[in-house]
């Protein structure tokens, strides 16, 4: 399993905004910094009042804060090992008014402490790590080294640590590379069905995707799904309609559902 993550100074901060102001997140000046992944991942779950959400590997917690803002009546549990990212997420709870709805916990996701590795919930969401660790170029900078490089945890490893945390029946939910996606269908196979892949697009030329988001059903049999997608940018750079509708305004985002055409 990983071990633990020394201590380090406290971060130069910056305070952002996501989904149009209606989340505020203070983050590291440099290292790890939100993209919109994060955003992406959060409106792509199909979260209704009342149920439970982990976050694994919350970071400064800005999918868990931006689910918490499109779904009020959902309970969020973020999990993340790195001592400052975890102090950032729970100020960020904080600050934006959601304690008591969103509780951020330092562990690793490995070893889940015993009072979450008792829970079942029904939706699980991950950003997990990018980079697998014997091909990449690890980032100098530790919290960004560790956010984006695998460690203890392999990709497969990660995956099976989120489905033990889920509940039978419920969903998955992860962005990752794409191609890494034969390595996403390897660790899901025989796990989950009804697996729906939705490619995210930079643009509407003939660049292939660069993430791809992936849901399933745990216990399901049903048959995968390859989705449309979303384009991201028209050819002078600016957001597609459709991702300012989730980037901006807070839209869900339906993986069953056309690309932004």
């Amino acid at each position: 399993m990983r071990s633990p993550v020394p201590e380090a100074p406290a971060p130069e901060l910056t305070e952002d905004h996501l989904l149009g102001g209606r989340v505020r997140l203070r983050q590291p000046a440099r290292g790890y910094r939100v993209a919109i992944d994060p955003v992406l991942l959060a409106a792509a779950v199909p979260a209704e009042a009342g149920q439970s959400v982990l976050d694994a590997g919350a970071a400064t917690g800005a999918a868990s804060l931006c689910l918490a803002a499109r779904v009020p009546g959902c309970r969020i549990t973020g999990l993340e090992i790195q001592p400052a990212l975890w102090r950032l997420a729970s100020d960020n709870t904080t600050q934006n008014g959601l304690d008591g709805r969103v509780e951020m916990v330092r562990a690793d996701l490995g070893r889940p402490p015993p009072g979450l590795a008792g829970n079942r919930f029904d939706h699980v969401m991950t950003n997990p790590p990018y980079l697998a660790a014997p091909a990449a170029t690890a980032s100098p900078v530790p919290e960004r080294r560790l956010a984006s490089l695998e460690q203890d945890l392999d990709l497969a490893g990660w995956i099976g640590a989120c489905l033990r945390l889920l509940a039978p029946g419920g969903l998955l939910t992860l962005i990752q590379r794409a191609d890494r996606l034969a390595d996403v269908l390897a660790a899901t196979s025989g796990r989950l069905g009804d697996l729906v892949v939705f490619p995210l697009w930079p643009g509407r030329g003939d660049r292939p995707a660069g993430r791809i988001l992936v849901q399933g059903r745990k216990g399901s049999r049903g048959p995968l799904t390859l989705a449309p997608g979303l384009i991201l940018h028209e050819d002078d750079g600016r957001f597609t309609a459709g991702a300012e509708a989730i980037l901006r305004r807070a839209e869900a985002l339906l993986l069953r559902g056309r690309a932004d055409v």
